[in-house]
């Protein structure tokens, strides 16, 4: 059976919450789909994360990795089409690590893309209502690390597809927000469902102007 891998955060940054890995806890306990679903919940850290994201990779095997992570300021849910190798924190980390200028990985490749079918999960995404649209930075903080260290790990292993989708935060947080976080875990399902039945990522427009 194809078995999925899908992570969340803790919260970080002083807050009390992270719909990251508030949504990823639902889509576990509602999950039914056609694919053996792990799911766990990352240190907000760039070293406890990337380890804790491969040695998961190491054991499970998984044919798909799929990491989210908060982007607060984002009006809806946002793939990641783009990881850099560049841990550049603005904030330190939950174990109050901040590297400047630092590889994700020494001497890995500059970037890579995420190998999702991105543009076909925000076309399925805003085809059921959800705002959605294409995201070409991850930032340079523990998200982009985790996608980054997700793809360094996966990248040649036949049949394994990985990336990373951001969500925003949600009205179980905020007044202002646009979706609850039952609506970001049934998001995740489609996000996934898309995933397993597209192996190539159809040319649709999802480009940016800057």
């Amino acid at each position: 059976m194809t078995r999925a891998l899908v992570t969340g955060f803790v919260p970080f940054a002083g807050d009390t919450a992270n719909p990251s890995g508030d949504a990823v806890r639902l889509l576990a306990a509602s999950w039914s789909g056609p694919a053996a679903l792990v799911t766990a919940i990352l240190p907000v850290s760039f070293d406890g994360a990337a380890a804790a994201l491969r040695s998961l990779i190491d054991e499970h095997r998984p044919d798909v990795v799929i990491a989210t992570g908060l982007a607060g300021d984002r009006g809806g849910i946002t793939p990641e089409r783009i990881a850099v190798n560049l841990a550049d924190a603005r904030i330190p980390d939950n174990d109050g690590a901040q590297p400047i200028d630092a590889p994700s990985v020494p001497g890995a490749p500059a970037a890579f893309f995420a190998t999702l079918p991105v543009k076909a999960i925000v076309a399925d995404l805003r085809a059921a209502g959800v705002p959605a649209s294409v995201s070409h930075s991850a930032g340079t903080f523990v998200c982009n690390h985790v996608m980054f260290h997700a793809l360094h790990a996966t990248t040649g292993v036949a049949g394994v597809r990985a990336g990373f989708v951001h969500v925003p935060w949600t009205t179980d947080h905020r007044a202002d927000a646009v979706v609850s976080t039952a609506d970001v875990a049934r998001a995740l399902a489609l996000v996934l469902e898309t995933t397993l039945r597209t192996p190539v990522d159809p040319p649709l427009v999802g480009g940016a102007l800057s």
